[in-house]
């Protein structure tokens, strides 16, 4: 007979509230709660209206999403009305809640999970401290008066420390006064800040990191009062086991340039492959989250700290699976694919940029014509522009390498009964990644690039007729430049011979 999960007996009859509980970490939290934990209470979501909808017409959404497929395989769509919408956005003053919204969650709930940010890297210092630090702060105000709070879940990241080579879990020092910042982004315009934000940054990569590491200082002055956890991801990627291996919607890191080379038209990728990438995946994370919370409760007070990580316990370098990815992409192919997929590691960016020119942008500019005169819309070469620029303020996370040291997140995997480790599964030293990435990549492709596991045979045969298209480009190319540089030289094409196989190695090099 099997132990009872201590996990789900803790969380049930428990309320939720969750922010950020539409993004790619709190889809997966909701899945997991009402699919594992079917005794918990009422998941009350902080949302707002987008696009046009209503809160509750974005709610009516939810069971349409592919991740709840799983789910509605063995319940009616009445689990879903355990899901309370309640109005508000985190960067606006006290939650933006209603007073008798904000009087329901301070009677009602009993475990608070914030997961919302802003997670752009290119964002400007404004709104990162409206939503990442002042976000938090309103969560935690909200926090101090709830009744029967039992434990609140901070959603931090573990690039907060990204300034050190090596991090360990605990909350290091704050970066700068926090009352300070928001007295700046109150009193200096944009063009004021952006002059100020290096200053204000110093040794933090970007506004990300630098506020998020501010808001775990929110969570420590609450730890007296009662549990608090802060769990700190690293780069966040789809899941492992749950509900369905492969499944993201989220379109950053690899999974976005997996999507671009499914297409064709990423096709160079500027990487260290020998240095260790710390990915985790999505499944991992929410089950850390909600084992954490667990711990954390059985104290009156405290604060707990946990990397969620793989640097130091399943190492991931893209050298583990470089000789077979092409193999990957052509075994799972694209129907909509715009150019014959092909990806390539090159090693710096400037190399990365004088290929783009050549592998990436002039392709694009035949591309969007061919899409002009076809009536539709000319996207590729902005796509590709938007990707250069963007290219520096990426550099250090992309040939850096960082050691997140996560003793207390494998010290929390010994403290469950069997049943929890099946159930709530937080240890990745069983994980395979070349098996994870074949697994990802069909992911990728059925929910990133919606393409079913039917159109494989059509995928298959559009793939070798775009091997051709590809054949002939390279020789329009190398023909094209054999020709100009034998124009400019002042010799025929038979004298200037030579060039064409001189080009075609450069051009293979690139």
């Amino acid at each position: 007979m099997s132990e009872e999960s201590q996990v789900r007996a803790f969380y049930s009859g428990k309320n939720f509230f969750i922010t950020g509980g539409t993004g790619f970490v709190g889809l997966c939290l909701i899945e997991k709660i009402l699919r594992s934990i079917p005794e918990a209470g009422k998941l009350y979501l902080l949302m707002r209206p987008k696009k046009g909808k209503e809160i509750s017409e974005r709610l009516e959404e939810f069971p349409k999403n592919p991740i709840f497929e799983k789910l509605i395989e063995k319940e009616t769509t009445d689990v879903f009305k355990k899901i309370v919408p309640v109005s508000g956005d985190v960067g606006q003053e006290n939650l933006g809640l209603s007073p008798q919204d904000r009087e329901l969650l301070i009677n009602n709930v009993n475990v608070i999970v914030h997961s919302a940010a802003t997670l752009d890297f290119q964002e400007s210092l404004r709104p990162t401290v409206k939503i990442n630090l002042l976000g938090t702060r309103r969560v935690m105000e909200l926090s101090r008066q709830i009744k029967n709070l039992k434990v609140m879940i901070h959603v931090s990241s573990a690039y907060v420390n990204s300034y050190l080579t090596e991090a360990h879990e605990k909350v290091y020092e704050a970066p700068d006064d926090a009352e300070k910042i928001i007295a700046l982004i109150e009193n200096k315009n944009d063009e004021e800040l952006l002059q100020l934000e290096p200053k204000i940054l110093k040794s933090h990569p970007n506004t990300y990191t630098f506020t998020k590491h501010l808001a775990e200082h929110e969570v420590v002055k609450c730890a007296d009062l009662f549990p608090c956890t802060i769990v700190r991801p690293t780069m966040i990627v789809g899941s492992w086991k749950e509900p369905i291996p492969g499944w993201t919607c989220s379109k950053v890191g690899p999974q976005g340039f997996l999507m671009g080379a499914s297409k064709g038209v990423v096709r160079r990728l500027p990487l260290a492959t020998q240095n260790v990438a710390d990915y985790i995946p999505v499944d991992v994370v929410v089950n850390q989250l909600l084992v954490a919370g667990w711990h954390a409760a059985q104290s009156k007070s405290g604060l707990s700290v946990y990397h969620c990580s793989s640097s130091t316990c399943r190492p991931f370098t893209w050298s583990l699976i470089e000789l077979s990815v092409n193999e990957l992409l052509h075994a799972y192919p694209l129907k909509n694919a715009v150019w014959y997929p092909h990806l390539k590691f090159v090693s710096s960016l400037w190399l990365f940029r004088l290929s783009a020119i050549f592998i990436h942008f002039f392709p694009a500019i035949l591309l969007d014509t061919l899409l002009r005169i076809t009536g539709g819309r000319a996207i590729l070469f902005r796509l590709n522009k938007n990707v250069w620029n963007s290219l520096s303020r990426l550099e250090r996370f992309i040939f850096s390498e960082w050691k997140f040291y996560n003793p207390n997140t494998l010290d929390l995997c010994k403290q469950l009964n069997k049943t929890d480790r099946e159930l709530f599964f937080i240890d990745i030293s069983t994980l395979v990644w070349k098996d994870y990435f074949t697994n990802l990549l069909l992911g990728v492709r059925k929910y990133l690039n919606n393409e079913k596991e039917s159109s494989l045979p059509a995928a298959r045969r559009k793939d070798s007729v775009l091997l051709v298209v590809h054949i002939v480009w390279q020789i329009f190319i190398i023909g094209l430049l054999w020709y100009a540089f034998a124009a400019l030289a002042g010799l025929t094409m038979i004298q200037s011979a030579w060039v064409a196989p001189a080009i075609y190695m450069l051009y293979s090099l690139l």
